[in-house]
């Protein structure tokens, strides 16, 4: 069968890559406010960490996670475009709704509105990426796309570590939740709605259109979806478990001002994050160009490595010495991001590529930003009466194993991989 010419990459194309960026700077800028402005929330509020780990971790996924699913659906269906404009208003609008609260339920009910908002953020960006990109250079462009959670991260930190401690908690909320209304107008004047296909060998009406619930079941069928889904949920449950209480155990165990997290942590998570996540892709579409199997085999040897210097990070008895550790980590943590996502995205035909990149979320984000922060959260709680103030670092210290399952998932999804194309091969 004929290869269907592909366009070139143009400037449009960039112009869109670096908007969609943006958005998932935003987006997740405001997903982790809470978490860095945990220790005066805590102190507003009176909130424990376990109450802490539920906030942004189950309640918000619960949300975020299975909403996603008929998002993705619809987005496959209409305009991608005007899913992520939509999504975007309304976790904006949610977010700024946090500055208002005045109780701990209170702000349960605005976080699980964010996570409406920004279910329908990150599916749609791969689809659009995907049928921007051809597939020699979609990892880097995946890669770049991502990011936007180390860039969101560091934004959050620095601004809102600034705007916390020059007014109060809430001014961070209200000014990057006007951002972001403002940022939905623009996504409709900025971004075009792609032909669904126009990049891969295989058109768009190659592959029947199935509805939701067949959809589901055959991205479950496969074995390949299902563990790339379980593996990367793993490399989630460490970044989400880790990223989510790093500030406060900065501040509460090792001594950090909110001056100091401002800068210091912000340039740790920034330069550390933006070059692991960016490397990642050149890397993966490096390796990948010899066999798929990179895919996999990449985030495992990551994570193997970073064990070590995520321990020493949670051991240092300086926040000094503990910011110089988790450079390494925030380094390689992210590398299965990219990695997975253009996977998955790689193996889905044109027309459910919304769909699967929602059904990855799905999986990834139920178990990493569901169950990591919460894991966390309430083994600190568990560990209080023994450890006392160091409650937060037995909770890393008990983070410490899921480096190895997923490894060890990611050598499996490996394997799988080589399997299946000795099969193909075999035809």
């Amino acid at each position: 069968m004929a290869t269907p010419s592909r366009p070139p990459t143009s400037p449009g194309a960039r112009i869109t890559l670096a908007m969609l960026c943006f958005v998932y700077v935003l987006n997740f800028l405001d997903r982790q406010l809470v978490s860095i402005l945990a220790k005066p929330i805590q102190d507003g509020l009176k909130i424990t960490d376990g109450q802490l780990g539920m906030l942004t971790g189950f309640y918000f996924a619960l949300f975020y996670c299975f909403i996603a699913i008929p998002i993705g659906w619809l987005a496959d269906r209409t305009s991608r475009v005007r899913v992520l404009a939509l999504a975007c208003a309304v976790w904006s609008a949610a977010t700024a709704a946090c500055g208002m609260v005045g109780s701990y339920g209170q702000l349960v009910v605005a976080r699980m509105m964010v996570g409406v908002g920004e279910a329908g953020g990150v599916p749609p960006s791969y689809a659009i990426i995907s049928d921007t990109f051809p597939r020699e250079r979609r990892t880097t462009a995946m890669a770049i796309f991502n990011l936007g959670p180390p860039l969101g991260s560091a934004l959050g930190v620095a601004f809102g570590a600034a705007l916390a401690s020059a007014f109060s908690w809430r001014i961070p909320f209200y000014v990057i939740g006007a951002v972001g209304v403002v940022t939905a107008v623009a996504v409709i004047l900025i971004v075009r709605e792609p032909k669904r296909g126009q990049m891969d060998a295989a058109t768009a009406s190659a592959a029947p259109r199935l509805g939701l619930f067949a959809t589901i079941a055959q991205f479950f069928g496969d074995p390949l979806m299902t563990v790339a889904s379980l593996a990367s949920g793993a490399g989630n449950f460490i970044t989400y478990g880790l990223l989510n209480f790093a500030t406060l155990f900065l501040m509460r165990e090792k001594g950090m001002q909110l001056a100091d997290v401002a800068i210091w942590y912000a340039l740790v998570v920034g330069i550390g994050m933006s070059a692991g996540i960016y490397a990642s892709g050149r890397i993966v579409d490096r390796f990948a160009a010899r066999g798929k199997a990179a895919y996999a085999t990449v985030p495992a040897v990551s994570l193997v490595l970073a064990l070590p210097f995520f321990l020493g990070f949670a051991w240092a008895p300086t926040w000094q010495l503990s910011l110089l550790f988790l450079l390494v980590p925030m380094f390689l943590n992210s590398f299965f991001l990219s990695a997975t996502v253009t996977f998955v995205q790689g193996e889905a035909p044109p027309e459910r590529r919304v769909i699967s990149g929602a059904l990855l979320l799905l999986v990834m984000n139920l178990i990493g930003l569901g169950l990591g922060p919460t894991y966390v959260g309430m083994a600190s709680d568990h560990f209080r009466p023994t450890y006392g103030p160091h409650a937060l670092q037995a909770a890393y210290f008990a983070l410490a194993p899921m480096y190895l399952i997923g490894a060890a998932l990611f050598l499996l999804l490996a394997r799988l991989i080589r399997r299946r194309e000795r099969a193909y091969e075999g035809h």
